[in-house]
């Protein structure tokens, strides 16, 4: 049986080894004011409401995620709609978003900011991304923190069948069809190509079917509908936000039985045969170590933080750049 299991998920998605946590965040920010805050907020939008067209998350003035600490693990950021500024602890600074991805590995330790500036002051700011929490693993933990951009311009698409029924595939991580993604961070757990690591999102139109292809039977295989459009499964009805584990020794058959466009996240990758503790902001292999990731952030925040705010946005006209602790810049 090709589904393992399946069930529904709200803002967190139920992952498998070596995927410690995913997350879906869409919300339909309203305009920004001349200081790129929300014209207008009530209670409801306060903290993690998911009942609220919108978050304002752990944001003060600015939706977002001001400066906190994470260890031993890499966040994959995949936005497919509005933009994202980043900072962290090295200096690095950034603001990505409309299909860029960042893919960070926190090894031994760093500070990060996430912050959602909203820019257009005359329309909405609609923000969609997924945030994925890959493990490293033990000989990888503590390596030297690093990050790197996938501009959107430069990730991989594919497509599938004809028009009409076409089916689209953005390749973040891994292969597909002989055509390879761009390559993660050096250390990443998806670096080695014996890992079969892959990230997809893939769109089917209406009417359009899709395989997804046997592999290594000790994979683990995990699909996410983040769509208003409806899809079959193996014959099991698969709708908006529903996941489900499959098997990967056998081929899978996905069809969009509905007159929307089916949205999936795809994760797999063979799992790391070794203990995996998450807690908090911290991804290690013992409870120890845990304690130890509490201890020294409190005796070294990691470093610190080199910025004079802890919610850290960049002026509105600034366009998608990275600029890494070498004070290297990179645009797309």
């Amino acid at each position: 049986m090709a589904i393992l299991e399946s069930g529904i998920y709200q803002h967190q998605m139920p992952t498998q080894n070596p995927f410690v946590a995913s997350m879906h965040h869409l919300d339909y920010f309203p305009k920004g004011d001349a200081n790129m805050r929300p014209v207008e907020r009530t209670d409801e939008n306060s903290g993690f409401n998911h009942k609220a067209d919108w978050r304002m998350y752990h944001g003060e003035n600015i939706p977002g995620f001001p400066a906190h600490p994470h260890r031993g693990f890499e966040t994959v950021t995949i936005v497919t709609e509005g933009i994202v500024d980043h900072t962290d602890g090295l200096g690095s600074r950034g603001r990505y978003g409309h299909g860029d991805v960042q893919w960070m590995t926190a090894g031994s330790g760093l500070q990060h900011c996430e912050m959602f500036p909203l820019v257009n002051e005359d329309s909405s700011n609609t923000l969609e991304l997924f945030q994925v929490w890959l493990s490293l693993d033990a000989a990888h933990r503590m390596v030297e923190p690093d990050y790197k951009m996938l501009w959107n311009e430069e990730i991989p698409k594919l497509k599938f069948g004809g028009a009409g029924s076409e089916v689209r595939v953005t390749l973040i991580a891994g292969e597909l069809g002989g055509v390879s993604a761009i390559k993660p961070t050096k250390d990443s757990w998806a670096s080695n190509p014996e890992n079969r690591l892959s990230i997809q999102l893939i769109e089917l139109d209406p009417g359009a079917s899709y395989t997804l292809p046997k592999s290594s039977p000790t994979m683990n295989r995990s699909l996410y509908n983040y769509s208003t459009g409806t899809a079959e499964v193996e014959k099991q009805e698969f709708s908006r936000k529903h996941y489900m584990f499959l098997s990967t020794d056998e081929n899978t058959e996905i069809s969009n039985i509905s007159d929307e466009v089916v949205k999936l996240l795809l994760l797999e990758s063979e799992p790391i045969d070794e203990p995996i503790i998450s807690y908090g902001p911290f991804v290690m292999t013992t409870e120890e170590e845990i304690r130890q990731a509490y201890a020294d952030y409190q005796k070294t925040q990691f470093g610190g933080w080199p910025f004079s705010e802890f919610e850290v946005v960049h002026e509105r006209s600034t366009g998608r750049f990275a600029e890494y602790p070498d004070g290297q810049v990179e645009k797309p």
